[in-house]
Order: C-alpha cells, then structure tokens, then sequence
C-alpha cells in the first residue's frame, strides 16, 4: 500500500480462541470467537496459541493471485479461524479519534459464530475478494468502513475507563451535540456562545466540559476540522484553493494557506500535487481468512 499514510489493522475471530499482544508489549489479551482485535496504530503485534513460540511474520507474504491472503498454521488443536482487514486513511485528517484509541482494543461483537449481520457482511467481503469481481474495492471499502465504525461505536458505548477525547466527548450529551452542531455545519458563523446556547449549557460551563474531554477548545476544534475538510477537497476535486479557503471560514487564501501550512506541514498547492493520488477520507483493503 504506498499510498497509504495510516492503516489500521482488524482481526475478527469466527471459531476458537487465540491469545495476542503487541510485538514489543508484555499485556496478553484473550480473544474468542466474536471478539474484534482492533489495531489502530498499526503497531506489530503476535497473535497465537502460545505467546512463548516463535512468531512467523507475515508482512512479507505476497498475496494470492486473486488478492485474497490465506494462511494456515499449526494442526492437532482446536481450530481458530478469523478474518483480517484494514482501513487506511490519513493520520493526520483522522487524528481526533486515532488519537484517544489505546493501542490493541478487543471489543466483543457476541457469538457470530451462530451469524450477525457484521460477520455475515465480512464473509462476503471475503468471497469478493476471492473473485475479483468488478466494483469489488468499492465495495470492500465500505465494509471496512462499517467493521471499524461499529467496532469504535460498541467500544465507547461500553464506557471503558480508558475512553478519552473525541469518542468520549460522542457520549457527553452537550459536548456530543456540539461535536454534532460542529461536524454537520461546518461553515456556520460559530462561537462558543452560539454552541453553548443550542446545546443547552452556559459559555463557561460547556468551553470547561469541552476542553477537558476533547483536549483543545470548542473554536480550535472546529479550526482543525475545517481545515480536514478543506484537506479532503483539496485532493477530491479541482476547485480552487481561493474558493476552498472562503468555503473554510478564511478571509483570504494567504491566511488559509498559512494556517493550512501550520496543521498540516505543507501549503495547500503541495497537499494536492503529492496527496491527490493518495487515500482521501478512508480506503480499504482485501479482508483476509486465516
């Protein structure tokens, strides 16, 4: 994937039992036929039925002709199959919500052994795969797509202790629905006085609750996504960077062009030149049986 910037890795385990950590971790997690390992640093990691043995690396292996990765290991136990996939996307556009994941999630998905609309949708992402059929990438996009979205989702809805930053801000009923204000009109004319009165909270009170959860202030927040979004289309279509600026809040193109500089660490012309072949929002590769 050379193209690719960031790319999470998801293990979903349909039969059996397996133990895994992170290559340079000492934590072991249990995973079952259900559980989801999510992997969103792309981080090493070591799945088996012992930790103690040596690992076989797989990142070298060339996939199949037909893109799909088989892999068959061990024998004379009880058999453990899971599917694995991966969802890329930009680091530094997916920040908010890469950066207050831990660094292996497991998240129970129930017994999908018996079925599930999630398991099911995962098996055809791999029968496409194993055919190639046309419009299959698109297809296999969206369903790493929703894998993730649904993995995050059941994750902050459990309310771990661990659970920071923007996910934990999606279950605060006031800073949720400002994130929601914020996300769904972007080019709104917005202060924190104007959030606070459509979330039902004072000034202070919601600039308080939305700095300690989210980690940055309401306006700087809605700067950052802003400039995401100018990110995105800059490198999705061909409008002028003028135009990109005035639809991102900026008076200018200069101060768009330093302030897109500063979050992103090149103007807006070398953001499109290099990163117009790239992944936009998310791209997704063949889900792989093991």
């Amino acid at each position: 994937m050379p193209d690719s910037d960031h790319v999470v890795f998801f293990h979903l385990l349909t039969d059996g039992t397996c133990f895994a950590r992170l290559a340079q971790g000492k934590e072991v997690v249990e995973v079952k036929a259900g559980d989801l390992l999510l992997l969103p640093h792309d981080d090493p990691h070591v799945l088996g039925s012992d930790l103690t043995l040596p690992a076989e690396g797989i990142r070298s292996v060339p996939p199949e002709a037909g893109g799909l990765l088989e892999l068959r290991y061990g024998g004379g136990g009880e058999a453990t199959r899971f599917i694995c996939g991966y969802f890329a996307c930009d680091r530094r556009a997916s920040r908010a919500f890469l950066g207050s994941l831990p660094s292996m999630l497991r998240i129970p998905l129930g017994d999908i052994s018996l079925g599930g609309w999630l398991a099911d949708l995962l098996r055809v992402g791999v029968e496409e795969t194993r055919q190639h059929k046309p419009g299959s990438q698109s297809l296999l996009a969206k369903l790493s797509e929703l894998a993730f979205t649904e993995a995050l989702r059941r994750y902050a809805q459990s309310n771990p202790p661990e659970l920071k930053g923007w996910l934990a801000g999606l279950q605060d009923p006031f800073v949720g629905r400002a994130l929601a204000f914020m996300h769904e009109q972007p080019t709104r004319d917005w202060s924190v006085n104007k959030l606070a009165r459509e979330v039902g909270l004072s000034r202070s009170a919601l600039a308080e609750r939305f700095s300690d959860m989210i980690g940055e202030p309401p306006m700087q927040y809605l700067t950052r996504w802003r400039l995401t979004l100018a990110a995105q289309a800059l490198r999705q279509g061909n409008d002028a960077i003028a135009l990109v600026a005035e639809r991102s809040g900026y008076e200018s193109e200069a101060s768009f062009t330093r302030a897109f500089k500063r979050e992103f660490g090149v103007p807006p012309t070398v953001w499109r030149r290099v990163g117009g072949g790239g992944p936009t929002e998310s791209s997704a590769g063949q889900p792989r049986s093991a």
